[in-house]
């Protein structure tokens, strides 16, 4: 149950931005003292409904853009005392890990395997759509692995994921992390400021 002071926060491991977004929201709902409503979403499926243009950029990225979003990228990633790199496989399929999301946060473990999930994708580029990788997070996350694979392959995992992605697109969202604030919406790592001063 939330309490009057909560975070929405839309989001999907396979993105960079998302795990800078991720590490200081979860430093700054202790902080602050508000509780976060996790969301776990597919962003591909957000991209395919209203923020296509994603996948033009990819095909023909522009040098200059793409040089200085990698610099940025890193920045950020310093400031946050992240490490993230550039993985061989991206996009990448994380249907299994995001509905592993979904069922960490049943079992109030969503923190500590979302952050092993990007960890593994972003800092040691692993490919995290792969079963026995994510079986491996979940018992190191506290979660078994056992109930975790059924969890995942279950139609209530599959329904509620949709739910979420479809949700995000209705409020108005066109990618990851999204996160709203008593209906306000922000979007982007390098809204979080903008989001704590709303806060406070």
């Amino acid at each position: 149950m939330k309490n009057s002071n909560y975070i929405e926060f839309y989001f999907d491991c396979s993105s960079p931005w998302t795990y800078l977004a991720f590490t200081e929201i979860v430093e700054l709902s202790q902080r602050l003292n508000f509780e976060i409503i996790w969301k776990p979403i597919l962003v591909g499926g957000v991209f395919n409904n209203v923020n296509r243009d994603v996948y033009e950029f990819r095909k023909n990225p522009n040098p200059l853009k793409l040089d200085y979003s990698n610099r940025d990228l890193q920045l950020w990633a310093k400031v946050r005392k992240i490490k993230i790199i550039m993985p061989e496989i991206f996009p990448i399929n994380s249907v299994k890990a995001m509905r592993g999301c979904l069922f960490a946060d049943q079992k109030n473990c969503l923190v500590s395997f979302a952050k092993n999930v990007f960890k593994a994708y972003w800092g040691s580029g692993l490919d995290i759509s792969q079963e026995n990788l994510l079986l491996e997070i979940a018992s190191n996350s506290g979660l078994k692995p056992y109930d975790f694979r059924r969890y995942v392959e279950s139609q209530e995992a599959k329904d509620l994921l949709i739910k979420n992605t479809k949700e995000l697109i209705e409020r108005g969202g066109f990618g990851s992390p999204t996160f709203f604030y008593h209906k306000q919406m922000f979007f982007g790592n390098d809204r979080m400021h903008l989001l704590e001063q709303a806060i406070i």
